[in-house]
C-alpha cells in the first residue's frame, strides 16, 4: 500500500482537490491509509486476472491510479454542491482540452445522450422535461450519421427520441440535411469506413449551420487526441474516461462549445425529470476523474510507450521460440492506439484450438485474459499489466502452446 508520505506528495499536486477538502490532503492521505484491507473479491469468490486483452468495460476498463483512488477516498468525507463541483472541474478539463467548456459524464455513452440533449432542447426547460418525446415540441428530431458509422453507440442517440439517417456519399449528406436534422454525428473509431472525412463533415456542417459531435471514446492515445477534435472545430466531443486515462470506470467526459454544454447540463443530476436522471455522477467520480486527466495528460508518454513496447517483445521472444508458432505486432491505428502482439500458429504443427487456449489460461492461477481471434490467432496488449506480469503472461502461453506441438 502506498505510505502517507507519497500520498501526501501526490495529493499537494492537485491544486483543484485542496479547495474542495476543507481538512486538506493529510487527511486524505490518512483515510486511505488507513482503509481496511478486506479482500472482498476472495471473499465473494470474484475472480480476479491479469489483463492481457485491453480495455473492455466486460473486463472492468483499466485500473485507478493512486492519486485518483486518494482522491475519490478524500472527497467521500465531505459534502460539496454537486453543481459547483461540475462547474469547477469544468473549467479545469475544458482549458486542458482546448474546448470551451466541459462536464464529468456517466461514462461516453452518457456524453453522447446528453450533448444531443443540449443540442435539442436549448436552456429551455419545458424541452428539457419533454424528451425523449419530440412531437408538438418544436425540437428538430434526426441525426445523420454515416452508414459505417452505425455499429450501435448510436442508440444512445436515439434515447433522445431522435431518429438516425444513413448516408455515405457528401451527395447522399447534402439531400439529407433538412429543417428536421439537429446534429451530424461522427464516430472516430470507424472514420476508416466512412467515404467522409473529419474536415468535410465539418465543413458541410457549418454551411448549414448543422452542430457536429464525435464520439471517441477509445481513441486515447495520443493524448493529442484530446484536444484535436475541439481544434479541429467540431461543436462536442466525448471521451470515456476509464480507459486509457484510468479515472473512474464510469466516467466520461463531453466538451465543447459553452451553450451545448450549459444545455446538456439541465439534462443531468442533480435535476429531475429529465432523460439524464439516471446517468448521475457523483462527487468523487468527478474529482477522480479530473486527476486520471491532469495525470494523463502531464505523464511521459515516450517512456510509457516503451515500457509496453518491452513487454510485449517479452512475450513475443517466448512464444516464436515454439515451433510452428507466428508472431506479428501492430499498432491499431483508430482505437486502442498501443502496441498489439498478434499470435498465431500452424494447426498442423499445433493442435490447440483458440478457444480451449483461452480456457486454460483463464482457469490458470493467475487467470490471464487475452482476446481471440479467428484461425488460430489470439492478440495481446500489455498496456493494463502491472510490473512484472508480462513475464508470467509469456511463461503460460509459451507452456501451453508447447504442450501442443504435434
Amino acid at each position: 500500500m502506498i505510505n502517507r508520505r507519497d500520498l501526501i506528495k501526490h495529493l499537494s499536486t492537485v491544486p483543484l482537490l485542496g479547495g474542495f477538502l476543507g481538512n486538506g490532503t493529510a487527511e486524505a492521505a490518512d483515510l486511505l491509509v488507513k482503509a481496511p484491507v478486506r479482500n472482498l473479491a476472495k471473499e465473494l469468490g470474484i475472480r480476479t486476472f491479469i489483463n492481457a486483452a485491453g480495455t473492455y468495460t466486460m473486463m472492468t476498463g483499466s485500473l485507478m491510479q493512486d492519486d485518483v483512488v486518494a482522491t475519490i477516498q478524500g472527497a467521500a468525507k465531505e459534502f460539496m454542491m454537486l453543481d459547483e463541483v461540475q462547474t469547477k472541474v469544468g473549467e479545469k478539463i475544458a482549458a486542458i482540452t482546448h474546448a470551451e467548456s466541459a462536464v464529468v459524464t456517466a461514462g461516453c455513452f452518457s456524453a453522447l445522450t446528453l450533448g444531443l440533449a443540449g443540442v435539442l432542447t436549448g436552456m429551455d426547460p419545458k424541452k428539457v422535461e419533454a424528451l425523449p418525446h419530440l412531437e408538438g415540441t418544436g425540437m428538430k428530431s434526426e441525426v445523420i450519421i454515416q452508414k459505417g458509422h452505425n455499429i450501435g453507440y448510436s442508440h444512445a442517440l436515439t434515447n433522445t427520441g431522435c431518429k438516425i439517417v444513413q448516408v455515405e456519399t457528401v451527395e447522399d449528406l447534402q439531400k439529407a440535411i433538412n429543417e428536421k436534422t439537429a446534429l451530424m454525428w461522427f464516430l472516430h473509431i470507424q472514420s476508416d469506413k466512412g467515404q467522409i472525412n473529419h474536415e468535410k463533415w465539418i465543413e458541410i456542417a457549418k454551411k448549414n449551420g448543422i452542430p457536429t459531435m464525435i464520439d471517441m471514446a477509445a481513441d486515447v492515445p495520443p493524448v493529442e487526441n484530446l484536444w484535436r477534435f475541439n481544434d479541429l472545430g467540431f461543436d462536442l466531443v466525448c471521451v470515456s474516461g476509464g480507459k486509457a486515462m484510468r479515472g473512474p470506470q464510469s466516467a466520461g467526459i463531453l466538451m465543447g462549445k459553452k451553450q451545448y454544454i450549459d444545455a446538456a447540463r439541465l439534462s443531468m443530476p442533480p435535476r429531475g425529470s429529465t432523460i439524464g436522471r439516471g446517468m448521475k455522477v457523483n462527487k468523487e467520480e468527478i474529482l477522480g476523474m479530473y486527476v486520471a486527466l491532469d495525470n494523463f495528460v502531464k505523464m511521459d508518454h515516450k517512456k510509457e510507450w516503451k515500457i509496453w513496447e518491452d513487454r510485449v517483445a517479452t512475450i513475443e521472444n517466448a512464444v516464436k521460440s515454439v515451433k510452428g508458432v507466428v508472431t506479428e505486432v501492430t499498432v491499431p491505428e483508430l482505437g486502442n492506439h498501443t502496441p498489439t502482439l498478434k499470435v498465431s500458429w500452424d494447426a498442423a504443427k499445433i493442435s490447440l484450438p483458440v478457444k480451449t487456449l483461452q480456457e486454460s489460461l483463464r482457469k490458470g492461477n493467475p487467470s490471464i485474459e487475452v482476446m481471440p481471434g479467428e484461425n488460430n490467432s489470439l492478440t495481446i496488449t500489455t498496456w493494463m499489466l502491472k510490473a512484472g506480469e508480462e513475464k508470467i503472461v509469456a511463461s503460460r502461453l509459451k507452456e501451453e502452446l508447447s504442450k501442443a506441438v504435434v
